[in-house]
């Protein structure tokens, strides 16, 4: 392939995306709107209108933050690539840093950082003006950035030294190295799931056991009927953040655990709440978890085979507006020109990806409605959405093409009719 050719098919799939995102998102918001003046029938005596109007204009509102998002994004994209961006660094890391692996780490960095700076304003907006707006903000700025502090230095850490031993990889072990930097990177997955619960999320969030003693007896025999083991029940306090509400289980092996958010407890009854995990644990006993890590697993061993094909292509380089350098490494150009253009070239598939997640969650909801109410579900599943403002009326193929849920009104009848 040529690097022209390259370049016209970048931007084509680019071009294409943007179009696709804004008629799927104009479609959203003139459905939305449609239907904001009435409750939908099967929620009319649950859910009053003043919620669900709310439910409408955040729907809205956080679907237009997105779209502009995407716009910076798309910007972001061209300014690092065809404008030249990511060749500027890239001389002004070697001239400093000359070839070897403190240039290659430097330009990886640099690229982390800048990227982070240019989202920094729209994280702190969406946080505070957005979710502020429709009360669901409860972080303060001192929180929102001794989270950033910490999220960065854990970045940092373990980011830094996943890519430090890919690029070693890249370079000292022929052209299976991508085979190589697979098995490191599925460890590394691996380990996370034991690190995550243990050590990374309580530096975010306190846990304590849960005490309400009536709960966890209910709970506990939820988990002796089904067949789980945990290593323990957990309140979480998620109300330091938000006043969104949710349940998860997490962890691997000796290390799982079940969480519980402060905003969940104090709005379900423990028969509701009984419900919800019965769904979470759903995923866990149909082996739902275990087939998206597989799936995740086959779909990175192969990007990485690409990768280890591109790499060694010019036109990769220069159809994107970098030129190699002669007698330098070029594998951490490779990795970042990778990770900027594959979202680009992937976004056509994402309905796929949205179908398997649903299909997943009717089977988590008729698993827990064997082991539980699927009233008790249902009441619950009502609860959050009104709690989480989530819409009832989200245009359908806003939804098959995005979201990883069934819509409210086709899970709920599905629920119903079991």
């Amino acid at each position: 392939m040529s690097s022209l050719a390259f370049t016209v098919l970048f931007i084509s799939f680019l071009l294409i995306s943007l179009v696709v995102r804004f008629w799927l998102a104009s479609r959203h918001i003139r459905h939305i709107l449609a239907n904001r003046a009435t409750v939908p029938a099967q929620f009319a005596g649950q859910i009053s209108l003043e919620a669900h109007q709310k439910a409408a204009d955040y729907s809205i509102a956080k679907t237009k933050f997105a779209l502009f998002i995407v716009l910076l994004n798309a910007a972001v994209l061209i300014g690092f690539t065809l404008m030249g961006g990511l060749q500027w660094l890239a001389n002004a890391s070697f001239s400093v840093f000359g070839d070897g692996w403190r240039y290659q780490l430097a330009l990886v960095l640099a690229f982390a950082l800048i990227s982070g700076l240019i989202e920094l304003p729209f994280d702190y907006f969406r946080q505070f003006v957005l979710e502020a707006r429709f009360g669901f903000n409860r972080m303060s700025p001192a929180l929102f950035f001794a989270d950033l502090f910490k999220s960065t230095v854990l970045s940092l850490a373990l980011g830094l030294s996943l890519v430090w031993i890919t690029l070693i990889l890249m370079e000292k072990s022929g052209d299976l190295w991508w085979l190589y930097a697979w098995i490191v990177w599925c460890s590394f997955q691996m380990l996370m799931l034991v690190l995550v619960p243990l050590f990374i999320a309580p530096m975010f969030n306190k846990f304590k056991p849960l005490e309400d003693e009536n709960l966890r007896t209910r709970i506990e025999n939820l988990m002796q009927r089904i067949g789980f083991a945990s290593s323990g029940l957990f309140v979480m306090d998620g109300s330091r953040r938000s006043a969104h509400g949710n349940a998860y289980f997490s962890g691997f092996g000796a290390a799982k655990r079940i969480v519980f958010f402060d905003t969940l407890l104090e709005r379900l009854a423990p028969h509701e709440i009984e419900a919800v995990l019965a769904h979470e644990l759903g995923h866990f006993k149909l082996k739902h978890i275990v087939k998206r890590i597989c799936v995740m697993f086959a779909a990175s061993l192969a990007l990485l085979a690409l990768l280890g094909y591109l790499k060694t292509q010019t036109w990769f380089f220069t159809g994107l507006g970098v030129e190699p350098m002669m007698g330098a490494s070029n594998d951490a150009m490779a990795l970042i020109l990778f990770a900027l253009v594959l979202p680009v070239f992937s976004f056509l598939f994402s309905p796929l990806t949205s179908l398997s997640s649903r299909k997943h969650e009717f089977e988590a909801d008729a698993f827990a409605a064997q082991h539980t109410s699927s009233q008790d579900l249902v009441s619950a599943l009502v609860k959050l959405y009104e709690d989480n403002a989530s819409t009832l009326t989200p245009d359908p193929l806003h939804s098959a093409f995005y979201d990883s849920h069934p819509p409210a009104s086709v899970r709920i009848n599905k629920l119903l009719s079991t």
